[in-house]
């Protein structure tokens, strides 16, 4: 017997990825973990960072991913995440600009009227992005 999991990551705008797999690891709000073969029962959200897909032929997929919720359940795992991208499907100028408009808006934020729960947030995605695609060096 093959100790597989059925997973859907899913968006508001499509399906990023459905197969079977061996674990998946998932940024949990209240720490990292992985599901594998048989996981108790699970309803968890998660954080901006990283999923990690561990697929049956022992390759893994890696996706950044804007936080969501995960539920796990008699070896199904779905995912439902505000978004998630492929290393290759991140748009690393957009993302850059993201990136100093969060900046902006956290600099000016006594200026302005800014949500800045909203802007700090745009910032941790923009980063994770960019980290993502290899592209983010702190300055």
């Amino acid at each position: 017997m093959t100790k597989e999991i059925d997973i859907e990551i899913i968006t508001p705008s499509r399906t990023a990825y459905r197969g079977k797999v061996k674990s998946v690891f998932i940024p949990g709000t209240l720490g990292n973990f992985q599901v594998l073969f048989n996981h108790a029962p699970l309803l968890s959200s998660f954080e901006i960072g990283k999923i990690v897909v561990e697929e049956l032929n022992g390759s893994k997929i890696e996706f950044a991913t804007g936080g969501g919720t995960v539920e796990v359940r008699s070896n199904v795992i779905l995912v439902l995440a505000d978004s998630v991208e492929l290393k290759d499907e991140i748009d690393t100028e957009r993302a850059r600009k993201s990136l100093e408009r969060a900046k902006q808006r956290i600099a000016n934020r006594n200026k302005e009227n800014i949500d800045l729960i909203r802007a700090e947030a745009s910032l941790k995605r923009a980063i994770n992005r960019l980290k993502f695609a290899g592209e983010y060096t702190a300055v």
